[in-house]
């Protein structure tokens, strides 16, 4: 009766999720995911077998992957002090030597190396390779709050352009790739830029269907302190109010204004979920309920029944 049952389940889970199978086909969704779901090899296989489960029923995935966890603490090891202004790190030219280390060669290679054992086809790539993200340095700019005068980012790149002809290859070629934010202006220095803005970019230049941010929280909330107060959906007015609210943490700030990046870029769906929670990328993307903030344009352009839905989260 109990392996009778276990197929019933099977089987419907199945059934539930092939209209979105058939909606997410051939379609493109780019993910990024912090530091702090690569920081063990648990949340990193969690993570990547489901990436593994998008790849096989034909979506397109480009993952997109931080690593402000580990350069803090490789920073401080090594005696580097960390700096923070408004949520983006500045990076002077001994943090970006801790950045290069970290994101290329300790967290790319460890998702590829978890891919290979999840018979994923993934590329580890950064903004510098194939000139896939031409960007240059940020100037010092004034910052709201900040009384010392403009900020210097330092080795901070701005982004001007993405070759999305670089990412359609390798995802045309059946490939994964495997995105570490890093760039280069036109003489070749390196630039650090911030993962949420990069993935952005990216979602804006391939054209792509959702753009899912993945972190710690379990999504936005109304009260950074309070994880009940989870915001089911919300449109860019209203993310606008709660920045001018100070409902915002630090660390959601950049991903606030990379969530207006990509909707203002043609993305029609942002969402932002929480590694913590058991399946959570298969759950926001073929189910109705999903687990975390969905963010569109405007609200009214979803129907009576996603905003009922979604409230049910």
């Amino acid at each position: 009766m109990q392996n009778s049952e276990n197929r019933d389940v099977v089987v419907a889970a199945l059934k539930h999720a092939a209209p979105y199978i058939r909606m997410f086909k051939r379609k493109i969704f780019v993910l990024k995911a912090g530091g702090e779901v690569f920081a063990n090899a648990e949340s990193t296989r969690a993570l990547m077998q489901q990436i593994a489960i998008l790849h096989q029923v034909g979506i397109g995935v480009v993952l997109v992957h931080g690593g402000g966890q580990q350069s803090t603490e490789l920073a401080e090891s090594l005696g580097i002090k960390s700096q923070f202004v408004e949520g983006r790190r500045v990076t002077d030219e001994r943090s970006l030597e801790v950045s290069a280390m970290v994101l290329n060669g300790k967290i790319n290679t460890d998702i590829l190396a978890a891919c290979r054992a999840l018979d994923i086809p993934a590329v580890g790539i950064s903004g510098v390779d194939a000139g896939l993200i031409r960007a240059h340095r940020r100037p010092p700019i004034e910052v709201q709050g900040h009384e010392a005068g403009p900020v210097d980012y330092g080795f901070v790149g701005d982004i001007d352009a993405v070759d999305s002809d670089v990412l359609r290859a390798q995802i045309d070629g059946g490939l994964v790739p495997i995105i570490s934010p890093l760039s280069a202006d036109a003489s070749g220095t390196l630039l650090n830029i911030n993962a949420d803005t990069v993935a952005a970019a990216l979602a804006s230049a391939v054209n792509a269907e959702k753009l899912i941010l993945i972190t710690g929280a379990p999504g936005i909330l109304e009260d950074a302190r309070d994880p009940g107060s989870l915001v089911s959906y919300i449109d860019l007015a209203g993310l606008q109010n709660l920045r001018d609210e100070g409902c915002l943490a630090a660390g959601m700030l950049p991903k606030a204004s990379a969530i207006e990046a990509a909707i203002k870029g043609g993305v029609r769906r942002v969402h932002v979920i929480s590694f913590k929670l058991p399946d959570t990328l298969l759950l926001e993307v073929f189910t109705n309920e999903g687990t975390g903030t969905l963010v569109v344009e405007n609200i009214s352009t979803l129907s009576p029944e996603e905003q009922g839905l979604a409230a049910q989260r």
